[in-house]
């Protein structure tokens, strides 16, 4: 059986999503992508299971402590080339520093060196075992070396050069199944513009629908990170709550116009009938008119002509009447219609982000706080959140105008948004104040990254027709608190923010 290509294997994916109702999201997609062709579905990055690991990894001294923290920042960014050379330089330091003592003194202190270098290959064999689900289609040879190799770091009496050469050679396939995991992925993305660029060309009317894929194109652009799905996830959820409300009336009043045209078709008929009533009593009266020899037999012919006539009169004037109220109610059903249309366009638009600076709305930061919220207790990491004001905004705004004031505003976002962390989160808290939400970032790192902030505006300056103006900013920084709430956090950031006007404004301070 010849293999699909792969463009009837996107078509069927595609059919797939829709006959099952999902999100026409990047993982779903590729699930029933990989359902389809018979490819085995791929592991997601084990960030959580790395991150205990690497937790669980204890520094001797300052150059493993150096490795643990490149460690850490290579899983942060999901990068298995850094993650594999911070791990082989860190096994490297470890053995260096027990081989390095002779056996006599390893024996004199109780075992201890023997017992962490023992605790040390537990911890490498268990990270071994995590990171062995994203390795695609591993082959029965390389199966048998990860055994061996696993055996060995558990094996108290294993030489530790071999365990050397075993681990080397597991970090070259591990290299190996990260890289095509990569083109893979990029693959399918490259796949997934091309489908909905495709479906957003199709759509010439339903502005809404194209405002959804529209944003979808946006933000499935690589890096790409869980949270940012999350946010399309709720984004696109949303819009389909309101769009069902405002759809199911718009289908009432297309329903309503149908049966007014109905009614309009029917009085025409009944105009219709009535005159070919008069018509036909008219040509009577006429051949009856021929006969006449005498003004007697006049006089009745004329009063029943005269009574016809005044009836036909009524009946049109009535029939004018109901067609004008028809009318009228098909002009207010239509205008109802199109400010249905708009409904739909605006939530489509503005659910959840601002539609001057397209950052979240209000909404939206309520939204991402009970996420990172949840996210900070349940894995016990850090959580900062920062609050910026735009300096001498009012200033700008009544020596540029508006528009100018508008401007500078998104020239602030797009420079803060080129700068923040794929999983970081920026929100326009109102007028010329901007929420920043930082998962796994501890409070003077959320201040380093707002003093880079404002480092990249220096270097970026907003253009006003003509002039360079500097935008600067003051901003405080908060760390939450295990039990507190988002309202308490950004207070606390506000203060800290009020503080730093003072200080001379653009400063950052913490909270």
């Amino acid at each position: 059986m010849n293999p699909k290509p792969p463009s009837e294997i996107a078509r069927e994916a595609l059919k797939l999503l829709a006959d099952r109702k999902l999100l026409p999201t990047p993982a779903n997609y590729q699930d029933c992508y990989c359902e389809i062709s018979g490819h085995p579905i791929m592991a997601a990055f084990p960030e959580r299971n790395l991150r205990k690991i690497a937790l669980s990894l204890s520094a001797k001294d300052a150059e493993q402590r150096e490795l643990l923290d490149q460690l850490d920042a290579a899983i942060s960014r999901r990068n298995w080339q850094d993650i594999e050379n911070v791990l082989s330089e860190f096994f490297r330091v470890v053995s260096s520093s027990y081989l390095a003592k002779d056996d006599g003194k390893e024996a004199t202190e109780d075992g201890i060196a023997t017992t962490d270098t023992a605790e040390l290959f537990k911890q490498i064999a268990r990270m071994i075992e995590c990171v062995l689900p994203a390795l695609e289609n591993v082959d029965e040879l390389f199966s048998g070396k990860v055994e061996s190799l696993l055996r060995s770091l558990r094996d108290p009496a294993a030489d530790i050069r071999s365990i050397q050469v075993e681990l080397g050679e597991f970090s070259h396939r591990l290299l190996l199944a990260a890289e095509e995991q990569d083109a893979i992925k990029i693959a399918l993305l490259d796949l997934l513009h091309l489908i909905l660029e495709n479906v957003s060309a199709l759509i010439v009317d339903d502005r809404w629908l194209k405002g959804q894929v529209d944003a979808l194109l946006t933000e499935v652009k690589p890096p790409l990170d869980l949270r940012r799905l999350d946010d399309v996830k709720q984004r696109v959820l949303g819009v389909m709550d309101r769009q069902s409300l405002v759809r199911g009336r718009s289908l009432e009043a297309q329903e309503e116009m149908r049966v007014m045209l109905a009614a309009f078709i029917e009085r025409l008929s009944t105009m219709s009938e009535a005159s070919t009533t008069f018509q036909n009593k008219i040509e009577e009266s006429a051949k009856r008119v021929e006969k006449v020899t005498t003004i007697e037999e006049l006089a009745p012919l004329l009063k029943d002509v005269i009574q016809t006539t005044r009836e036909m009169a009524e009946e049109t004037a009535k029939e004018r009447d109901a067609l004008k109220v028809l009318q009228s109610q098909a002009v207010a059903t239509e205008a109802e219609i199109a400010k249905l249309q708009q409904e739909l366009l605006r939530a489509s638009n503005s659910a959840r982000h601002d539609p001057l600076t397209n950052a979240m709305n209000r909404k939206g930061l309520d939204e991402a706080l009970v996420r990172e919220i949840a996210n900070m207790r349940r894995k016990e990491t850090p959580l900062s959140v920062a609050l910026l004001d735009i300096d001498n905004f009012k200033k700008l705004n009544d020596s540029l105008g508006h528009e100018s004031g508008d401007a500078a505003l998104i020239h602030l976002v797009n420079v803060v948004r080129q700068n923040l962390r794929p999983g970081d989160t920026l929100a326009r808290y109102g007028g010329e104040e901007f929420v920043i939400l930082m998962p796994d970032t501890v409070l003077d790192d959320g201040i380093k990254a707002m003093q880079r902030f404002q480092r990249e505006l220096t270097k970026n300056f907003f253009l006003a027709g003509n002039d360079h103006i500097l935008i600067t900013f003051s901003a405080g920084v908060a760390q939450f608190a295990t039990d507190e709430s988002g309202a308490d956090a950004i207070k606390r950031a506000d203060k800290a923010m009020y503080l730093a006007k003072r200080a001379g404004k653009n400063r950052v301070l913490g909270g």
